[in-house]
């Protein structure tokens, strides 16, 4: 199989898998060329990280300007326009806070969302949008099924750029997505 950066499976990635930084990494890093699939994301997921990254992590504004540049610059196609008319398309949801990340799902056609809140996005919602909802484990798991040399190397990457192992790297992870380290684990 080969993946290039026009990979038609895109996923839009709530903020919650974007704030924890090695789990970004590792997301992003499946996006970049050979890519797994297309991220994308909305203003307001951007602006919803930059708050939690400094009201819950205290990262400085240049910092949180860095990170949120280096995002934007390195996938410009992931960002996805959110007509304020199709929020009231995902009233189904149970927090009205989580409509704009169904509404980009719908405006870009994602086929899954992922976000560790997956009770936010109950099936029956998504269903009728064609979307799937997955925990940041269960999509890295499903992209290791699809293409286990490819997320090795794309990790041995992510450890190359801070000077460690994949065994750091998935310490690092550890906490985020269990299963997905376990299934690497083997690959130490």
């Amino acid at each position: 199989m080969i993946f290039t950066q026009e990979n038609e499976y895109a996923a839009v990635l709530d903020a919650c898998v974007l704030v924890p930084m090695a789990l970004c990494d590792c997301l992003l890093r499946l996006a970049e060329n050979p890519a797994l699939y297309r991220p994308l994301w909305s203003e307001e997921i951007l602006q919803e990280l930059a708050r939690t990254l400094k009201d819950d992590l205290q990262r400085k504004p240049e910092e949180i300007s860095w990170r949120l540049e280096r995002m934007k610059l390195a996938f410009p196609e992931a960002l996805v326009e959110v007509p304020r008319e199709l929020l009231s398309a995902a009233d189904c949801l149970p927090d009205k806070n989580d409509r704009h990340v169904l509404a980009a799902a719908i405006m870009s056609r994602a086929s899954t969302i992922v976000t560790q809140n997956t009770k936010h996005f109950p099936k029956e919602c998504l269903d009728k949008f064609g979307v799937i909802c997955q925990s940041a484990d269960e999509f890295l798991v499903d992209q290791y099924h699809l293409a286990w040399p490819l997320v090795l190397d794309k990790l041995d990457d992510q450890a190359a750029a801070i000077s460690q192992t994949r065994k750091v790297v998935l310490s690092n992870l550890k906490k985020s997505v269990p299963e997905f380290c376990k299934l690497l684990e083997v690959h130490i």
